[in-house]
């Protein structure tokens, strides 16, 4: 059985300004395009939360660091009210910031990113604008910390167990290649926990 034919259930954070979880979140598409029997569950992480210093108030209650939880929040938003565009919206806001250089601050690359990916953007901010998604930004992030100690993107969850992935490669359009690197990841979560980490002390590229 190819490792893209394994059923499983699972879990993978996002936070669109890190390039490794583009590398992983588009594996995930890549091989749920091909038809790989995965059910697979998108949440929000906020790297912003993750530096905040002790003390400090939560990225949350600042509101000065609301855009920098603006274009996840339009990728729940998306998820959440306009599934169908999800794939194409979340492919196109990694492209602005990894693939174009575009600052995810602003919400003009914001706006055109969800463009790009079929959904009308005042329809989105819209939504943006009752709060309801930043609110559900900040209780998924929570949630993950809380229950599963996750600390970074890409983190991918299959029942209790969890881990940090730095995955390397992009899918490039190669299905395979996908099924075979989220294959890998699920096969290592679900069948070795004993192994906590194994990183290559060198990378070639």
């Amino acid at each position: 059985m190819s490792l893209i034919a394994q059923p499983a259930t699972f879990s993978v954070n996002f936070d669109y300004r890190c390039p490794f979880a583009r590398n992983a979140n588009e594996h995930v598409l890549a091989g749920l395009e091909a038809g790989a029997p995965w059910v697979v569950t998108f949440l929000s992480f906020s790297l912003s939360q993750t530096h905040v210093e002790d003390g400090e108030a939560p990225v949350w209650d600042q509101p000065a660091k609301r855009p920098e939880l603006t274009a996840v929040a339009a990728g729940i938003v998306v998820r959440d009210r306009f599934p169908a565009h999800f794939r194409d919206v979340h492919l196109e806001l990694f492209r602005a910031r990894h693939d174009e250089g575009g600052d995810l601050r602003s919400d003009e690359v914001i706006r055109a990113a969800l463009e790009r990916g079929g959904v009308d953007p005042d329809a989105v901010y819209a939504e943006l604008a009752d709060g309801w998604p930043f609110e559900t930004f900040r209780k998924e992030h929570e949630a993950s910390v809380a229950e599963h100690s996750a600390f970074g993107v890409p983190t991918f969850v299959i029942g209790d167990e969890a881990a940090f992935v730095r995955v390397m490669t992009r899918p490039e359009g190669d299905a395979e290649l996908a099924g075979r690197t989220i294959g890998r990841i699920i096969e290592l979560l679900t069948g070795a926990p004993e192994l906590n980490e194994f990183k290559h002390t060198t990378v070639s590229r």
